[in-house]
């Protein structure tokens, strides 16, 4: 038997129950969770902030060790690197049909007949989808990579989302090599942008968040100024590391509207604006049109990511990433069992994430 946690309201507990282990068929895949973790996309949809179908299983942030192949699952990763029973994966959230318009125009996580981990309504014949559970199944296409050994349990969850998020943005954004880039909003995925664009070579790496204590962190993933969100104090900031000129990248990742609004302000002439933090219900933005063709901003929106994006932030955590403290991110590590105690924790520590383990007694 496999247990898993059923959302089906806001803000209502969560129920435990149990179902068969299921076989695999066809090019499906059996996979064991070891961890997931809470991500701020879960947090909107448990406080009732982001409306999904339910009952669901909520989590899409997972690792787990294969635990049975279909007749026809292909054995290999989608790098092509080998796999066998017991070997440690993660996956795409977003799994896309290969033939539908969006995914022939290579951007499968919008495509038109989805599937996605952890933001699926239950199908009582195929129920386990999502990663507050002893076991997930991947469908036919999903995405699927090996986890390097050097990249642990707490790290590679979040890949899967954080990670191959900020990896997406930083793609969008081409080059980054001396240049500057701004971050607004030091959560997860924040301080994840911070080490990325260290590594890639960002001349200064800027980050505006209210908190101190998150300022430090960014500090620590390789952030060169910080500030809070005072308009002025921002300006100040920027106007010293830039010359005076604004932000050559400017990577929205708080998710409110003033932040938003920030973005398009601090940005150089001929600068980026890219957004990916409002993933839920936002009040709108004005802007005046006019300031952004005289100024030749160009601005972006990312959400989800493109499966190669996931492969990238693998290869970074187990190379560059190594450099930063990672392992630092997952605050408290709780049982399956725990999981409303879990998700209050998680809405009390935004700038962290907290995982579920099943392998961990309650």
């Amino acid at each position: 038997m496999s247990r898993a946690v059923l959302f089906t309201r806001a803000q209502e507990p969560f129920r435990v129950v149990d179902y068969p282990d299921p076989e695999p068929m066809g090019g499906e895949i059996r996979v064991r969770i070891r961890c997931c973790t809470i991500c701020r996309s879960d947090l909107h949809t448990h406080s009732g902030r982001r409306v999904q179908p339910s009952p669901t299983i909520l989590g899409h942030e997972i690792t787990g060790r294969i635990d049975a192949f279909g007749p026809d699952a292909r054995r290999v990763d989608a790098a092509g690197q080998p796999a066998e029973i017991g070997t440690r994966v993660t996956w795409a959230i977003a799994v896309g049909c290969g033939d539908c318009f969006y995914c022939q125009d290579d951007l499968p996580q919008k495509c038109e007949k989805p599937f996605k981990f952890g933001h699926t309504q239950v199908d009582p014949q195929r129920p386990l989808g999502g990663g507050l559970a002893d076991t997930v199944m991947l469908t036919p296409l999903t995405q699927w990579f090996c986890v390097p050994d050097s990249v642990s349990d707490s790290m590679a969850a979040p890949a899967n989302c954080a990670t191959a998020t900020v990896a997406g943005l930083l793609r969008t954004a081409g080059t980054i090599a001396n240049r500057s880039v701004l971050v607004l909003g030091a959560g997860v995925l924040g301080v994840t942008a911070c080490a990325m664009a260290q590594s890639l070579g960002a001349s200064r790496v800027m980050v505006c968040d209210p908190s101190a204590e998150s300022q430090q962190r960014a500090r620590e993933f390789g952030a060169t100024d910080t500030s809070g969100v005072d308009p002025s104090d921002q300006r100040a900031m920027i106007a010293d590391a830039t010359a005076g000129r604004g932000a050559d990248v400017v990577l929205e990742l708080a998710g409110v509207a003033s932040s938003v609004q920030s973005a398009m302000q601090l940005a150089r002439i001929g600068g980026q604006v890219i957004l990916a933090g409002t993933v839920a219900p936002t009040p709108g933005v004005t802007f005046d049109p006019e300031q952004v063709v005289k100024r030749m901003l160009r601005i972006s929106g990312v959400h989800n990511y493109h499966p190669r994006d996931l492969r990238a932030a693998l290869d970074f955590l187990a190379g560059p990433g190594r450099a930063y403290p990672f392992e630092s991110l997952v605050s408290r590590r709780y049982a399956l069992a725990e999981v409303d105690a879990a998700f209050s924790d998680a809405h009390a520590h935004p700038g962290v994430r907290i995982a579920v383990m099943p392998q961990l007694e309650a």
